[in-house]
């Protein structure tokens, strides 16, 4: 049976049948693959905290503009509360619980943080260390921030300083100011 064509020229079959679509996806995260099927609106930040169990991103804003959902898909730092996850088929993602080595000793970054006490809440923590760990390669694969000496040579490896690692974590915001201490921590692995 045909539906009823609306305004602009949609069946109501056809919505009915575009709101429940989903798609089959397999996502690598943290080094296990996982084949799901997802409605095509579900973003990554969801799909790894409701259906992997993987709470360490947290969904602040929702509005991609607090980091604290921030997870690396493919070795790119990424707003996972942005990112509709069918886009991401065969992609590899690691989350803050990926981070460690697989010998349970942590990641560099993870370790500064507790000896830096560079939290307090702790609520912006994990997407305040994936940032560090994805802004640790793009300044060692050369890519400038708004702060790189103009005069730097282009595609060598930035040299981060404290302007550089603010600059290049401005994007991840603490309601509790532990600013002092983050920038510390990752000075302390550079």
């Amino acid at each position: 049976m045909a539906g009823h064509p609306d305004k602009g020229g949609a069946t109501h079959d056809d919505s009915a049948r575009a709101t429940g679509h989903r798609s089959e996806v397999t996502l690598t995260v943290n080094g296990t693959p996982h084949t799901l099927l997802l409605d095509h609106r579900r973003v990554l930040l969801d799909v790894l905290r409701e259906d992997l169990d993987l709470t360490g991103s947290k969904k602040g804003c929702d509005h991609g503009q607090c980091g604290a959902c921030t997870v690396l898909v493919d070795g790119r730092r990424v707003n996972g509360c942005l990112l509709l996850a069918v886009t991401l088929d065969g992609s590899e993602v690691v989350t803050v619980e990926g981070l460690a080595d697989g010998t349970g000793e942590p990641h560099p970054l993870q370790k500064a943080f507790l000896d830096r006490d560079a939290f307090q809440c702790g609520y912006c923590t994990p997407g305040q260390i994936c940032s560090a760990v994805g802004m640790l390669a793009e300044a060692a694969a050369g890519h400038p921030s708004h702060v790189t000496d103009p005069a730097a040579p282009s595609g060598r490896p930035v040299r981060l300083d404290a302007a550089e690692i603010r600059e290049r974590l401005s994007g991840n915001l603490c309601r509790c100011g532990a600013y002092p201490h983050i920038v510390e921590a990752v000075e302390d692995v550079i």
